[in-house]
């Protein structure tokens, strides 16, 4: 057994309990893949992640730190909120100015940003490749709206049910308010029935009608058939968000670049705020970063 230190931090926050709760594992040498799934198993968070240094050949050529992420049942290629957490803490463990790192993860190889401040450090991602999926399949309309609670008449008709991913993709489905987002009570079997005829693993729904001063939207995410039954704040939600909101004409811009802020886990008690940029060229969005203020709840050692 050999001691690894773990960070518990909250990320897209500047306040302990709240935003986005990510385990973080700062040098996982030696862990196995089995051993990660435990760790993350014992922590509960969303995700956990685990830091390793450059893999394969060449390494470092490409990307500075390779991470893996494991939510409490499943591996995933990529989590936005825990990528943001795991170079938080790297950079405390490093001392760290303002840096860019890349990272390497399943997803591909993504630059993040951290940036030092008086009170500690915010990190903005660059996130993947901006993919838009066909709209949702009428047939798969109204189970899954009956899943996620809603009716047809709270759907927002300027919003298409559509799968957007930049690295890890969400189904996006807009509702027409704020009331009607935080009383959701969705059948998470259901979900998590649907999910392969659906096209991808999470739920994102949001409303533009949000109630919270200088945030444009208000979101939840529901992702039970990766054992996430809600997500407090999701990097890898409000960034598809974005370029949905661009795509569809859902927003004004100047044809160059659109900044919004985004908060969720409200009906969760944990709010957290997302700050997304969208870059755009030709009317079209090209590129998303999605950045967040992260916080320590605490540094520990286990031996593993």
């Amino acid at each position: 057994m050999r001691p690894y230190t773990l960070y518990q931090v909250d990320v897209f926050t500047t306040e302990p309990f709240a935003g986005n709760a990510a385990g973080v594992v700062t040098d996982a040498r030696g862990l196995t893949g089995k051993q990660m799934q435990s760790i993350a198993a014992e922590l509960k968070n969303s995700e956990t992640a685990f830091i390793f240094p450059p893999e394969g050949e060449g390494e470092g050529d490409d990307h500075d730190v390779y991470v893996r992420f494991f939510t409490p049942e499943t591996e995933v290629p990529m989590c936005g909120h825990a990528t943001l957490g795991a170079q938080y803490a790297r950079a405390l463990e490093l001392d760290l100015g303002t840096v860019r790192v890349l990272q390497k993860s399943g997803a591909g190889v993504t630059p993040v940003d951290v940036l030092r401040n008086e009170s500690g450090y915010r990190v903005v991602m660059t996130q993947e490749r901006i993919e838009f999926y066909p709209e949702l399949d009428p047939s798969l309309t109204d189970p899954v709206l009956r899943a996620l609670g809603l009716k047809n008449s709270d759907v927002d008709d300027r919003c298409p049910i559509q799968v957007v991913s930049t690295g890890h993709a969400k189904l996006i489905v807009g509702v027409n308010s704020a009331v009607t987002l935080n009383k959701l009570e969705p059948d998470l079997a259901a979900l998590r029935r649907l999910a392969d005829d659906v096209g991808c693993r999470g739920y994102f729904v949001f409303t533009s009608a949000s109630e919270i001063d200088g945030s444009l939207t208000e979101c939840r995410m529901f992702a039970p058939q990766i054992g996430i039954p809600e997500d407090p704040v999701t990097g890898n939600g409000n960034g598809p968000l974005g370029a949905y909101l661009v795509r569809h004409e859902l927003v004004q811009h100047d044809d160059e670049c659109f900044k919004f802020s985004s908060t969720q886990g409200r009906a969760m008690g944990r709010r957290g705020t997302a700050y997304v940029e969208v870059f755009i060229k030709g009317g079209e969005p090209v590129k998303v970063s999605v950045g967040g203020d992260v916080v320590t709840v605490f540094r520990t050692e286990i031996r593993v």
